[in-house]
């Protein structure tokens, strides 16, 4: 901080092109190259010893006022005019310091605008507010002859001044009204007063009552004639005299109502008596509200456990930045680790954040935690309620949660004294951000953690490959735990009597000496269905035999069941069968689905919706067929096929409510249903211990997908929802159903064979330049006009290719330019160029690019 500085660097809520300038009338422009766009302006006096980096404020830009963030103060400002600072919105910084380098460097590293970041901190719905009131001067009052307009302004403000700018317009409903009101303030009639106001979303408050002291017989006496009065302070006189209350007593109004049965106005008029004392009492929205968690005590670590336990914890001690890959197959006690380092870390004094990659892992994870940690709980995902949200991320910033629990917007947690940083399943791609500001979470994790000193801790089954290439390298710590825990001896006869078991403990196996007490299974095995042998073999059901059997078996015996298929709806195109004719969305390039709940075909893409035709609208044939198969058909095939089975759904369809996810988690874990069948919201850390058999529908749904991650993604799909399969004494099995039994990434995870894909795919990447061998910046362009969508990405490969050849940047190649794998969304057309290399973003240091163009830098998929 710089005591008495006169300006101050700000970065305005504008939305600012990517390389463009628009500058406030009397903002001088801090920084006008590349992205990080900030003014300078002037601090009055009356704020000069307020202002601290990180605060919010008011600033004029252009005819407007806007909020700001100061991002630093100075004795001097580049520019000879400036304007003042209006107010400041927040006494408390909203950004610590740390997440002001992490916002400059998610700026740069991401080519992102620095007010996209920077506003991207907060929680989304937290906006603040600013008014323009309207008072009357003096000279109003020696005004003789105004014109009409003018007369209306003046006669209204003398009847109810002050008012608001947007009052005066809603009152009285004139054009051009607004340069009227400034026409009269630089006459001196009027005056303008900025008046901050609070977030959209305000604590929220109930209304209580003190009692001071008991009420005397005076005072009963007085309420003689009031009855309903009387028996409310007999009532609070009795209380405070059997709980032995030191005064005051405070209770809620609507409380002490419903106990006495009486109206509000009875309350307000012992308050006007002065006999009690009314005032607002804040509330917290707490999410896990009603909730309780049963206290646990940690277990006894596994020798590999332990292993890995020992490098964290002494990283821990180190108290500098460290990064572990912590790779332990489903079920090897990954969690309890992380548990482990987060109270190490709470004792120390210290604070955390967990990462999860879905809003679907929250609940059991949140159990978990919550059950180990009490009242020090905060949880940030976009289910919350606004309130929720607010209340939450003030928690944070006071200090008053030292556990932050969520998907990726948690990593902006403001916690003060971040220690430790944990991104479970760090292999999603869930945790890139598909809006500007397109950064990767796990980057932000580890840059985060630089600036902090805070431990990294990046857990996964399948970690990304990118990630093990760097621990390989010796960049991070890799960490392994190849066996799946089962607990201790203890917890093995409480599952027997649990799950009424007692034949299947030979599938449970000791761990060894010194470790005697600790049990252990086999991960589960694989059966890899050919469906070419099955059509051949004709069996034309989306069942194969083999499933179909196993389902019989593992229903019969009480068990329950997980059919995973990454597609949603009930048929995934319908097409006439005469003309081929196949029925799309109008805006978009993709086929409609159709889904038998709304009995209407919809688009993923913008959620477009019409009704099946019942004649093809290109021949006029009646000859509509629906082909594909979706999570919902797939619900139809069980239930025709084991009638007796009580279903249920787990897809984007089911979970548009709050609290969705935890209620279809509940019903399952409390065997309200047999058969689970979602999408990819059930492969990743759900941990079900009635689950023997999981199948998958079909391997192949985006495996041929024309993107060099496409293994990958397979790979971890298959081996994460295989991991359901066998997390209790009751064992389990997995059955893979494809078309390409042969395909090394369909065999490395019916073999939980991580290593073995890692250098099969890695060989794949080096040959073709791709990550982790080179790093890509992908660049699309949309518009809505066909010709323009292709004439800009040409125009852009020829500037590319020229800066290339006179800066002499080596090692960069340019993909492209091509229509994307869908070529248009929502009536726009969509091109890409792929740029590949080393430090694909030195390419982009200077370069302008106009309106429509997106910048992904370490895109996940180039679909």
């Amino acid at each position: 901080m710089t005591p008495g500085a006169r300006f101050a660097q700000v970065v305005v809520r504008s939305p600012l092109g990517r390389r463009g300038s628009a500058r406030g009338e009397g903002a001088g422009p801090a920084s006008r190259s590349g992205l990080q766009q900030t003014f300078h302006y002037s601090i009055p006096t009356r704020l000069r010893d307020q202002l601290v980096p990180g605060q919010l404020v008011w600033v004029p830009f252009g005819p407007r006022q806007l909020p700001g963030i100061v991002l630093a103060l100075s004795d001097s400002s580049p520019v000879a005019e400036t304007k003042d600072i209006l107010e400041v919105i927040d006494p408390r910084p909203v950004l610590t310091p740390y997440h002001l380098d992490l916002m400059y460097w998610i700026s740069q590293y991401y080519q992102t605008s620095l007010h996209r970041v920077a506003w991207g901190m907060f929680p989304p719905g937290i906006s603040w507010r600013a008014e323009t009131i309207i008072h009357l001067e003096r000279a109003a009052d020696d005004v003789t002859s105004p014109k009409p307009k003018e007369r209306l302004i003046l006669d209204l403000l003398r009847q109810r001044e002050p008012m608001s700018l947007a009052q005066i317009g809603r009152q009285l409903k004139m054009k051009q009204w607004r340069s009227v009101v400034e026409r009269m303030v630089r006459k001196g009639w009027l005056r303008k007063q900025l008046q901050v106001r609070g977030p959209q979303v305000r604590p929220k408050t109930e209304a209580v009552v003190q009692l001071l002291a008991l009420p005397t017989d005076e005072d009963m006496a007085a309420l003689y004639r009031a009855a309903k009065q009387r028996a409310v302070m007999m009532h609070l006189r009795q209380q405070a005299q059997e709980e032995g209350t030191t005064f005051p007593l405070v209770i809620l109004v609507k409380e002490l109502c419903a106990q006495v049965r009486v109206t509000r106005s009875v309350v307000d008029r012992l308050v006007e008596r002065g006999l009690l004392v009314l005032s607002q009492r804040e509330v917290r929205r707490d999410p896990l509200a009603g909730r309780e968690f049963v206290t646990t005590v940690p277990p006894k670590f596994t020798l590999d456990q332990e292993v890995a336990w020992q490098h964290i914890a002494n990283g821990l001690e180190a108290a500098k930045s460290q990064v572990f890959l912590l790779h332990g197959v489903t079920g090897s006690g990954k969690t309890e680790i992380y548990l482990r380092a987060l109270a190490k870390v709470l004792e120390q004094g210290g604070q955390g954040i967990a990462l999860v990659p879905e809003i679907a892992l929250t609940p059991q994870t949140i159990r978990r935690f919550a059950a180990r940690f009490p009242d020090r709980l905060a949880v940030v995902h976009s289910k919350l309620s606004t309130g929720e949200r607010y209340d939450e991320w003030r928690r944070i910033r006071d200090g008053r949660a030292d556990v932050v629990i969520g998907p990726m917007a948690a990593i902006f947690a403001p916690l003060p004294r971040l220690r430790l940083i944990v991104l479970d399943e760090e292999h999603e791609w869930t945790y890139k951000h598909q809006e500007m500001p397109r950064y990767h979470t796990r980057d932000v994790a580890v840059k985060l953690g630089e600036l902090t000193g805070a431990l990294v801790i990046l857990g996964s089954a399948t970690p990304d490959l990118t990630s093990y290439y760097r621990a390989q390298r010796g960049e991070y710590t890799l960490l392994e735990l190849p066996q799946r825990i089962m607990g201790h001896q203890r917890s093995i006869e409480q599952q027997k009597k649990k799950l009424r078991v007692g034949h299947r403990q030979e599938q449970v196996k000791t761990l060894g000496p010194g470790y005697e007490d600790a049990r252990y299974m086999d991960l589960p095995p694989v059966e890899v269905v050919d469906l070419r042998a099955e059509l051949r073999a004709g069996n034309r059901s989306a069942f194969s035999r083999a499933l179909q059997s196993a389902m019989h078996v593992a229903l019969a015996a009480g068990e329950q069941v997980i059919l995973f298929l990454n597609r949603r709806g009930a048929a995934t195109f319908v097409m006439c069968r005469d003309c081929g004719y196949v029925i799309k969305c109008p805006g978009c390039d993709i086929p409609l689905t159709y889904h038998t709940d709304i009995e209407y075909l919809l688009c993923h893409r913008c959620n477009f919706q019409c009704s099946v035709p019942r004649i093809c609208p290109d021949c006029g044939s009646k000859r509509i067929k629906f082909f594909g198969i979706g999570t919902q058909k797939v619900e139809q095939i069980v239930r025709k096929l084991f009638p007796q089975a009580r279903t249920l759904r787990w897809d984007r369809d089911v979970t548009g409510g709050k609290g969705a996810h935890e209620q279809i988690l509940s019903k399952f874990v409390n065997h309200e249903a047999d058969v689970l069948i979602g999408t990819q919201m059930i492969a990743k850390g759900l941990d079900l211990p009635l689950v023997t058999l999981v199948g998958v529908i079909t391997a192949d749904t985006g495996l041929r997908l024309p993107d060099f991650r496409a293994s990958e993604r397979t790979f971890q799909l298959l081996t994460q929802v295989a991991g359901r399969a066998g997390r209790s004494i009751l064992g389990g099995k997995v059955i893979i159903q494809t078309y390409a039994p042969q395909h090394f990434c369909i065999q490395a995870a019916s073999h939980h064979d991580y290593r073995g894909f890692y250098r099969q795919e890695l060989e794949f990447r080096r040959q073709q330049g791709y990550p982790p061998f080179n790093r890509l910046v992908k660049l699309l362009f949309v518009d809505k006009s066909a010709r323009r969508c292709e004439e800009e990405p040409e125009r852009l490969r020829r500037l590319l290719d020229s800066s290339i050849a006179r800066l002499g940047i080596p090692d960069v190649d340019i993909i492209g330019p091509t229509p994307c794998f869908i070529g248009r969304i929502r009536g726009r057309y969509r091109w890409q160029i792929v740029v590949r290399g080393l430090n694909p973003t030195e390419l982009l240091a200077d370069l302008y690019l106009p309106p429509g163009w997106r910048v992904d830098v370490d895109p996940v998929s180039l679909l």
